[in-house]
């Protein structure tokens, strides 16, 4: 793969590369190794390479929760085999929305989640439970569901079981549990704003969240927080475990400053008590001595103690003891940077290469994962060029103005739903949703 990168860098004239935003595979490890050895024969190198390798927020997010999962499976699995068996056959289908209509609920859709997305599981869910009152009716009505589930619904080699009361507790806990990480994935996988500066931020709010759990008296929740909390661990236990560029990027954010970092975490949940409530290993207690953080935090240290008239010779000194910008839903990090270049002319080309890294391939990821919806049944001859040619199209006639949407929109897969089930879906149709 290094290859691959190397050699499209040659062919489009680039050799400066100061980040590589990429998941959490071991492979890609050795590709971001091989890519910062380039750029060293290149000269190009920023800090030898130190923080080349930015990885995907959204992946670690990923494993985190996944693992968390492992240890509810069995009132998840028991919801899912329900939605399953409901949606199998049209008639099933039918009779479900008869039991909406009597239970005065809007009939929408259910829907399966991918086992290795926890993200469309949180979906399924949430959907779930807006029908608990129907998928229970029809439980009543259909005594077949509970016999499937009984014998025929298998989860970890073994029959699910009836869906009792107590999975649907679990289930709703569950699902408020994971909103939180949910509503993270798709703030950090966003496309039409910068996200670095958000990094460090949504990780301090995760440690307070995670540990809070940890010590709540819901067992289950407890033993989900543990079990994600050693998979934190591994990624953003420590500092030194982290690319340190999101630390730079949160000091050139007007509204923290890095500065305000203990203060933002301090709310109701851990009583206004941070040094106690957050595990030693954590990075609530940044050390300035961190390696790779260099002269940048020596003086974010000195800000600290320093108080009143503080030293003018450097821009860093005067942009620190500034009041923070205030919150607001249409702040843009990199217009305020622009406004206030004459001020800080070198922190500006600083934010201007900073603030910029994603810190999710997520994005990416979708605009290059469409073969699915371009390649269909009536396009499998297509040349590897025009491929190339459509996905390109679609991206160039996408408006700028709309963000990737990495969410699943359920009723508009309901819809395509019931048109192939009504046979009212023509290729025509599905070959202009490929594109658009």
């Amino acid at each position: 793969m290094a290859m691959c990168i190397i050699d499209y860098l040659r062919e489009w004239g680039l050799q400066k590369i100061f980040t590589v935003t990429v998941d959490n595979a071991s492979s890609n490890d050795v590709t971001v190794e091989k890519l910062s050895d380039k750029l060293d024969d290149w000269g190009t190198n920023s800090i030898n390479g130190q923080h080349l390798h930015m990885r995907c927020m959204a992946h670690i997010i990923n494993l985190i929760v996944k693992d968390g999962l492992k240890e509810s499976v069995i009132s998840i699995a028991r919801v899912r085999c329900a939605v399953r068996y409901i949606r199998q056959f049209p008639a099933r289908l039918r009779k479900f929305q008869e039991c909406c209509e009597s239970e005065n609920i809007v009939n929408k859709s259910l829907c399966l989640d991918v086992p290795t997305r926890w993200n469309s599981t949180y979906l399924m869910l949430s959907r779930a439970i807006e029908y608990e009152r129907a998928i229970k009716e029809y439980s009543d009505r259909d005594t077949s569901l509970s016999r499937y589930l009984m014998f025929d619904a298998i989860s970890d080699g073994k029959p699910a079981g009836v869906l009792r009361r107590t999975d649907w507790d679990d289930v709703k806990r569950i699902a408020q549990f994971l909103e939180i990480f949910y509503n993270l994935t798709l703030k950090v996988s966003g496309s039409l704003y910068v996200t670095s500066n958000a990094n460090f931020l949504e990780i301090g709010q995760v440690v307070v969240y995670l540990n809070r759990l940890i010590t709540t008296e819901d067992e289950l929740l407890s033993e989900m927080a543990s079990s994600m909390w050693k998979k934190f661990e591994k990624y953003w236990g420590e500092p030194i475990k982290m690319n340190k560029i999101i630390f730079i990027a949160y000091v050139l954010d007007p509204r923290y400053k890095f500065t305000t970092y203990v203060s933002k975490l301090v709310s109701k949940d851990t009583g206004g008590k941070v040094s106690t409530s957050l595990p030693s290993s954590s990075f609530s207690t940044m050390k300035t001595s961190t390696p790779g953080l260099g002269d940048l935090l020596d003086e974010i240290r000195k800000h600290k103690v320093v108080s009143g008239g503080v030293d003018s010779k450097t821009k860093l000194k005067k942009y620190l003891p500034e009041d923070p910008e205030n919150e607001r839903p249409n702040f843009d990090i990199l217009v305020w940077w622009k406004v206030n270049s004459p001020r800080f002319p070198i922190l500006a080309k600083m934010a201007r290469d900073v603030l910029v890294i994603p810190i999710s391939s997520v994005a990416s990821e979708r605009a290059f994962s469409t073969g699915w919806r371009i390649l269909d049944q009536f396009r499998r001859s297509l040349t590897p060029k025009l491929v190339e040619t459509l996905v390109c199209l679609q991206d160039w006639l996408r408006s700028e103005s709309l963000p990737v949407n990495i969410e699943e929109d359920l009723d508009f897969l309901k819809t395509l739903e019931e048109d192939g089930v009504n046979g009212s879906s023509s290729a025509a149709s599905m070959a202009n949703f490929a594109l658009v």
